[in-house]
């Protein structure tokens, strides 16, 4: 009888001993917990109304930001052909200055100073027209407006040729707008001997292309 109540005592003191330590301790979980550290909260991302972003100078383009080149004096009194022979030939040209010399040399190479100045104004008023891409490559590369293009590429371009060499300078002079054009504010033209039927103002004819606001 004794043993037997030996015993239930032992029984009851471990039962005991092991109350007072699960209160101690708590869940299984929750004491894992406390051991690991403190519980860190995760930051939350916030989304921000409006970007902060500094706007470029309205005065400057990215187009004027990228083509940094020097500027011809201007002519006061003498002729296109002048201001195109007084413009600097860079070894090389930034990337926006060689869409818009390649566009005046596949679309009118060959024709007249006026005609090749032409071209390349309606270019430049593309990129500032806000209906068009806002750079020169933008409005070159646009699909389907310039039949040159082949797949967002130029053919090969003789740069040693006067051409070459002509339709770089009519590029710095369109860009720089150092010569106002006989066809200034177009947007369109089209070769002469097509008639496209478009409903838009006509701004006048040079050479083989007729001009179009």
């Amino acid at each position: 009888m004794s043993r037997k109540l030996h015993q239930a005592s032992a029984i009851s003191v471990a039962a005991m001993i092991a109350f007072v330590i699960a209160s101690a301790d708590g869940s299984g979980a929750a004491a894992q917990a406390r051991t690991s550290g403190p519980v860190i909260q995760e930051p939350t991302l916030q989304t921000i109304s409006q970007p902060v972003i500094q706007p470029l100078p309205a005065e400057r383009t990215a187009v004027e930001a990228e083509v940094d080149l020097p500027v011809a004096p201007p002519i006061k009194a003498g002729s296109l052909a002048k201001l195109v022979a007084a413009q600097p030939q860079p070894a090389e040209l930034p990337r926006e200055l060689h869409c818009l010399a390649g566009a005046v040399y596949f679309e009118s190479k060959g024709e007249s100073l006026a005609g090749q100045l032409a071209v390349g104004r309606v270019v430049v008023a593309r990129s500032k027209s806000g209906r068009f891409p806002n750079s020169y490559c933008g409005v070159v590369y646009q699909p389907s407006q310039f039949s040159f293009v082949r797949g967002r590429a130029m053919p090969a371009i003789a740069r040693s040729s006067k051409n070459w060499k002509t339709a770089v300078a009519i590029a710095q002079i369109a860009h720089s707008n150092a010569w106002t054009s006989q066809v200034e504010g177009a947007l369109y033209f089209h070769a002469a001997y097509v008639s496209p039927g478009w409903k838009l103002r006509r701004v006048g004819r040079i050479d083989n292309h007729v001009f179009y606001r």
